[in-house]
């Protein structure tokens, strides 16, 4: 099973992530992240997250369908041919709202680039953390972190970004939970836990 977190930076996912693998231990869930995960897709990583390098916004969306690729053969099939329970920070979706809706690409576009990238694979549930952008941006602020690339995009990229999450989850509510995550780390872990239960009954 493939549970994805979403949402905009500050909105808590590497949080719930760390929540969701301790409190789900007893299903020994596998943690990865993206991009990320593997050797080629952490180094991919590490170039388009530098605010010393000009990336176009077709090259960023190719480097993160790239990188995708990369973790989906390594590791996510192989874990999920197994029958192991994921727990991914971040994939396709972020595309989509990222490259998609933030740099003006399409969605249509990025999801047909990243549909050939992963083989369309598809979450069984993805968790969308909803934050306003100012909210959001206060807390990337306050990590005391020197910001990323594209952590320092201005706010009409980050409200582009958030309107489109809402717009991808409200079109296919089967897959998507929405959680509030202004609400404290603990509430927000109580909330999908709620969202996940009927997945993990056995």
């Amino acid at each position: 099973m493939l549970i994805t977190v979403e949402g905009i930076d500050g909105a808590g996912k590497s949080t719930l992530v760390a929540g969701l693998a301790e409190a789900l231990r007893e299903h020994d869930p596998v943690v990865l992240r993206e991009p990320g995960g593997v050797e080629l897709a952490e180094r991919l990583r590490a170039l388009v997250k530098d605010p010393a390098l000009t990336v176009g916004a077709r090259a960023e969306a190719l480097v993160y369908a790239a990188a995708r690729a990369q973790l989906v053969e390594q590791e996510l099939r192989p874990l999920l041919d197994a029958g192991r329970l994921v727990l991914l920070d971040r994939f396709v979706d972020s595309s989509l709202a990222y490259q998609g809706a933030g740099r003006g690409l399409g969605v249509a576009a990025v999801r047909e680039l990243n549909a050939f990238g992963t083989g369309d694979l598809v979450p069984d549930r993805t968790l969308l953390l909803r934050i306003d952008p100012p909210s959001g941006l206060a807390r990337v602020g306050g990590r005391g972190d020197e910001q990323d690339r594209i952590e320092q995009e201005r706010e009409a990229f980050w409200i582009a970004c958030a309107n489109a999450y809402d717009e991808l989850a409200a079109a296919e509510p089967s897959r998507w939970a929405v959680i509030d995550a202004a609400q404290p780390a603990e509430a927000v872990l109580r909330a999908a836990l709620a969202q996940l239960a009927p997945l993990l009954e056995p």
